[in-house]
């Protein structure tokens, strides 16, 4: 969908043209206040576990620390995208080389206690349920290119190969970390451990190296912060242009190159959901809890979004065929109609208040454009001034 018309909108900009403005514009809401916001929050709790096992801060001690990283980024982003890309680029190598000694010394290396063999357990629907939103959420981020896809030079080229390759390299390290992880703590020492990577290398290379891990790991969540909060913006951008309200978030920063107001707003409230993750026992869990039902539910949409778009628009050229057509987005509809229901029978009361702040959206609907938005590029970007 991408490929066809690039735009910096996303998912937002293809479920506008298969279900209208409406739909785009509640998408919109959703991923300015629980999806993405929520993913911030959540990482940055990653980064404040992490933080605080180097330098406790008490019982708020993660949420503390949370709330400085998305202050950082925050502030790095609003002053301008090339900032933004050069520590993206450089926590990334640093990111890239932790996970690289995770996987090596998982797999080569010799724990200090022998693993027992956990028992077998009954399987459980409930349980797998949200075990299968957790593990989904490692997964998170594969979707993220589509925003930039008004950035990217020939994209109809070039989408396909950045969104398959990304994929299929996170799969592969996932499951090489994972196997590392399992084959030094086992399953009970997974559950018990809330940092998992430091516990590890505790194991096998003791006190310092757990330490280093520690250090790796957190400049992998402001990595991760980084470009969660570079994506989410534009968002903010987009749903600015169809609204009758809201303008200035829509304000694009010539000497930065970067929606600094989307920016500062996004943050806010990526905070709000932090004071809110704090209140719970596991900050972390609590901000997936929160996201799960609403995400899934959109992710739905767009899944039959592919066929809507056919059926509105059959003479559109296809620079990209999707493989085995219709049976993969079929089988993505029916996985996304399992997490969405998972999502709302398992995930508590955070994820209907997740629910309830996407229902706080609706009166959007009543501020939207009666015209269609004017688009000057295919970017949907401005040019910022030379």
């Amino acid at each position: 969908m991408e490929t066809t018309r690039p735009d910096a909108g996303g998912e937002y900009h293809f479920l506008s043209r298969a279900y209208g403005r409406p739909v785009a514009l509640l998408f919109g809401w959703a991923r300015c206040t629980v999806i993405q916001t929520g993913a911030i929050a959540a990482v940055a709790f990653v980064f404040g576990d992490y933080a605080n096992q180097l330098l406790p801060l008490g019982q708020y001690g993660p949420a503390i620390y949370a709330a400085l990283s998305i202050l950082l980024v925050t502030g790095v982003n609003v002053i301008g995208s090339v900032e933004s890309k050069r520590l993206q680029l450089t926590v990334t190598f640093l990111e890239l080389g932790a996970i690289g000694a995770i996987i090596l010394f998982g797999l080569f290396g010799t724990p200090e206690t022998t693993v027992a063999t956990p028992p077998a357990i009954e399987p459980d629907t409930a349980v797998l349920g949200i075990a299968m939103v957790f593990v989904l959420l490692t997964y998170g981020g594969w979707n993220e290119a589509a925003y930039l896809s008004g950035e990217i030079k020939n994209p109809q080229r070039n989408m396909a190969k950045v969104l398959v390759m990304g994929t299929c390299i996170l799969v592969l390290l996932y499951l090489l970390a994972n196997y590392a992880l399992l084959s030094i703590l086992g399953l009970e020492g997974l559950r018990a451990s809330s940092a998992v990577a430091t516990d590890m290398m505790h194991q096998v290379a003791g006190p310092f190296g757990g330490k280093i891990v520690s250090i790796a790991i957190i400049v992998a969540a402001i990595s991760t912060l980084n470009a969660t909060a570079f994506t989410g913006a534009r968002v903010f951008y987009s749903i600015s242009h169809d609204l009758r309200i809201g303008h200035w978030l829509g304000v694009w920063d010539g000497r930065g190159k970067t929606p600094a107001n989307a920016q500062i707003v996004q943050g806010s409230w990526a905070l709000v959901l932090t004071a809110f993750g704090a209140s719970h026992p596991d900050g972390f869990a609590a901000m997936v809890n929160y996201t799960a039902p609403v995400f899934w539910g959109f992710m739905l949409l767009v899944g039959l979004a592919l066929f809507m778009l056919r059926w509105r628009f059959p003479a559109q050229a296809l620079p990209y065929k999707v493989p085995l057509y219709p049976v993969t987005p079929i089988l993505f509809i029916l996985f996304c109609s399992y997490m969405l229901y998972s999502g709302v029978m398992y995930a508590g009361q955070a994820g209907w208040i997740g629910l309830a702040v996407l229902a706080a959206g609706l009166p959007l609907l009543l501020l939207q454009k009666t015209e269609a938005p004017t688009v000057k590029n295919t970017s949907n970007i401005p040019i910022p001034p030379k």
